[in-house]
């Protein structure tokens, strides 16, 4: 299946994206479960179909939301694929540690809506991250790397947006600028996906290929991100994990290729979909 969160004529709903349309819940199941995540906490997610309405409507209707609008955590790998560092001035990471930060909710929109771009001097540093995201659907803590994909629910895309200017001071200012970045379109749950490693991430700008790489390439593996994060934190049904970037970025290229409004980022996943998002003025 894969899962959409979206807005239609003002209202917050959710459902199924099929091959002719959006298939929205029926608003009863609504009452019990108001949202994705309240799906994931229920453990209801194999029966989505069946409280589905059978009428499809056309995504255009619709604006497509983050997935799951109402995370409980954001939680960002750095420094998880092999570059040529130093990046941007960045020194290349220990190879024996994993490097995890956080966002807030509100730093990420949609689909198709329009990334918000910094004013001032922020803006001349504002950096595009394709990335390959995990959302939990199972609550876990001190989960071994051989019981982690068995917390994962489903799978999506993250433009992990950044200001390289404001990292170099703070890598949490940097990383939580208001609307920089977006994820989604959907969740394809872990059926549709049988082996991880194989998903292909690659990101365009304005039509031109700037990331392309397999997420066997990760240093960490989503197994040990998700053994990692539960030592430091419980896990719970709606929380993301945003799996790191591949080379490419626009900082990471001689001369720079930071983002400009009217800007087009795409940022496509195989059996996911294409993440799109202009950049607003």
């Amino acid at each position: 299946m894969k899962l959409v969160s979206f807005l239609n004529n003002d209202q917050e709903s959710f459902g199924i994206l099929g091959n002719s349309g959006l298939h929205p819940v029926l608003e009863a199941f609504k009452k019990e479960c108001p949202d994705l995540k309240a799906v994931f906490e229920s453990q209801k997610i194999k029966d989505l179909k069946t409280f589905c309405k059978e009428k499809p409507i056309p995504l255009s209707q619709v604006t497509l939301l983050p997935p799951v609008p109402n995370p409980g955590k954001i939680i960002c790998a750095g420094m998880n694929y092999r570059k040529p560092y130093p990046v941007d001035g960045i020194a290349p990471p220990d190879p024996g540690n994993i490097v995890i930060f956080s966002r807030h909710s509100d730093t990420l929109v949609g689909d198709g809506t329009d990334l918000e771009c910094p004013k001032g001097e922020a803006a001349e540093t504002f950096d595009f991250e394709g990335e390959i995201v995990a959302v939990i659907g199972k609550s876990g803590r001190f989960i071994s790397p051989e019981d982690a994909l068995q917390h994962v629910v489903g799978y999506s895309i993250m433009n992990e947006g950044s200001v390289r200017g404001w990292m170099k001071h703070s890598v949490h200012a940097g990383k939580n600028f208001h609307a920089s970045g977006s994820w989604g379109p959907c969740i394809t749950t872990v059926d549709e996906i049988d082996d991880f490693s194989s998903l292909k991430l690659e990101t365009y700008v304005n039509g031109k290929l700037m990331q392309s790489a397999l997420a066997a390439e990760m240093i960490f593996s989503l197994s040990e991100l998700i053994s990692y994060i539960s030592n430091l934190t419980p896990l719970n049904p709606g929380d993301i994990i945003a799996t790191g970037s591949p080379d490419g970025t626009g900082g990471s290229r001689k001369p720079s290729v930071f983002l400009k409004p009217g800007d087009c980022v795409e940022v496509s996943v195989d059996r996911i979909g294409t993440l799109k998002n202009h950049v607003g003025n």
